[in-house]
């Protein structure tokens, strides 16, 4: 069955998402399928409900500095089982798949119920961390036009973070924390290693920052 529809959601998000946001395009989208496929196997859930949520978790995309943003996965819910309908995909799989797009998002807080919505919360969190997730924050940030760091204090180390301010505090106040906050076992291993290499990210930063690199010394921790 997932030979038969995977192409029919890719055609389908391919359409909806915004043609200006790099941090959630086609290629995201790929990515969180593709972690969800791997934890889904891991942790035993279904894959009839997992996919198609993992595909349409961004049907509808808001931006990141809108008021409306804890309202977007709950709007890409609802259109994503309207098309879901539209289509004949299975209905009895709808509500759940329903339920794991409108409880995959950070913004929205809304706890998973199910095995499969925390297999899609824990694989679009997963894209956010590591080498991918240092790639998309600065990106994301760049687009949005803000600094990559406070030129008074790049590291939020005796200030309170504030990515409103700048892309490095982005770290502190959400991506840092993700590994911890990981639903599944296999999820979490992951975001742990994720994790440690943004640290090490942070830790050479902050010594290129402060004038280092030529004299062998060690980064400090962060």
């Amino acid at each position: 069955m997932h030979d038969e529809w995977e192409p029919r959601f890719a055609a389908f998000i391919a359409a909806q998402l915004p043609p200006d946001d790099p941090a959630h395009d086609l290629a995201h989208v790929r990515r969180v399928v593709a972690n969800a496929r791997m934890l889904a196997a891991a942790e035993g859930a279904d894959m009839a409900v997992v996919l198609p949520a993992a595909w349409l978790h961004d049907c509808v995309v808001v931006p990141k500095d809108s008021a409306d943003r804890p309202r977007a996965s709950r709007l890409a819910a609802a259109a994503a089982a309207d098309f879901l309908a539209e289509a004949g995909y299975p209905a009895a799989h709808v509500p759940a798949i329903r339920h794991a797009i409108e409880a995959h998002s950070f913004s929205a807080r809304i706890p998973p119920q199910t095995l499969e919505a925390r297999v899609v919360q824990d694989a679009d969190r997963l894209d956010a961390i590591g080498a991918i997730g240092i790639a998309r924050t600065l990106m994301l940030g760049a687009a949005m036009g803000k600094p990559l760091y406070d030129d008074a204090e790049p590291l939020p180390t005796t200030r309170p973070p504030d990515d409103a301010r700048a892309v490095i505090d982005h770290f502190y106040t959400k991506l840092l924390r993700l590994a911890e906050m990981m639903q599944t076992a296999t999820g979490r291993r992951e975001g742990e290693r994720r994790t440690a290499l943004m640290r090490l990210y942070l830790d050479e930063l902050s010594r290129e920052l402060a004038g280092g690199g030529l004299d062998g010394d060690q980064p400090a921790r962060v």
